[in-house]
């Protein structure tokens, strides 16, 4: 069983007693949980050396996903991605063997078009063999053909809360990883998770056969995404 957990970000915002006194804020947080998504990718590069830097800093069993930029996503929609994707493959490159999945977060209003997607990933694949997982959010992305397409290319499909179709709250895709997301509910990016909804999570997780399952907490506006994975280690109690 290979199961990652952490949150979006290392903030140790209202968690800090939780974690050691001394280091810097990654090195702390990354004493305790041994992932983290790196979503700042998103809205800007980071410098291949910062990557490095991050790298270093950490344990060596510690892993980072991290988010593609939205030029590639929402401002090209998948399309003509070749100088954006290179330069951000480049630049995580400098995570070495501690990069994860790559994140694909999928604009709402983006629905599913199988001869864009298909060419989309094909590119994907010819740059780069990273695991790679897929957060869509418009409906046209829950269905068998969209499945067969992301299987195809070895993509996963991030399990996510709040679920926009009750299709989204179960990974799909290719079944060789596993990604939860979890935005917090019952209010986005505030709520903290209920004990009996966190116990049942951990069941699904110890209950994965192949792969790595990961589980990121994005609930980080008010602290709760810290304490939900602290919480979830330690009912999956596979590292102290």
């Amino acid at each position: 069983m290979d199961i990652r957990l952490g949150t979006a970000g290392w903030s140790l915002y209202r968690v800090a007693d939780a974690f050691p006194v001394e280091g810097t804020g990654l090195q702390r947080y990354a004493a305790r949980l041994n992932a983290t998504e790196i979503n700042t990718s998103f809205y800007r590069p980071h410098q291949r050396k910062t990557y490095e830097r991050w790298a270093a800093s950490t344990p060596p069993d510690f892993k980072f996903a991290v988010k593609v930029p939205k030029t590639i996503t929402h401002e090209q929609r998948l399309v003509a991605i070749d100088d954006p994707l290179e330069r951000f493959l480049e630049e995580t490159d400098g995570l070495a063997d501690k990069r994860g999945p790559l994140l694909v977060q999928l604009p709402p209003s983006l629905t599913f078009d199988p001869a864009t997607v298909e060419a989309f990933l094909k590119t994907w694949r010819r740059r780069t063999d990273a695991p790679t997982v897929l957060e869509p959010r418009h409906a046209t992305w829950f269905s068998s053909e969209a499945a067969a397409v992301l299987t195809t290319f070895e993509v996963a499909r991030v399990a996510a809360d709040p679920a926009k179709v009750p299709e989204a709250a179960e990974p799909g895709g290719w079944g060789g990883l596993t990604y939860y997301r979890l935005h917090g509910s019952p209010v986005m990016y505030r709520s903290a998770y209920e004990e009996t909804s966190l116990a049942a999570l951990a069941e699904k997780l110890k209950a994965q056969t192949s792969g790595e399952a990961w589980c990121v907490f994005d609930n980080t506006q008010l602290g709760a995404a810290g304490h939900d994975a602290l919480k979830l280690m330690d009912m999956i109690a596979f590292r102290s």
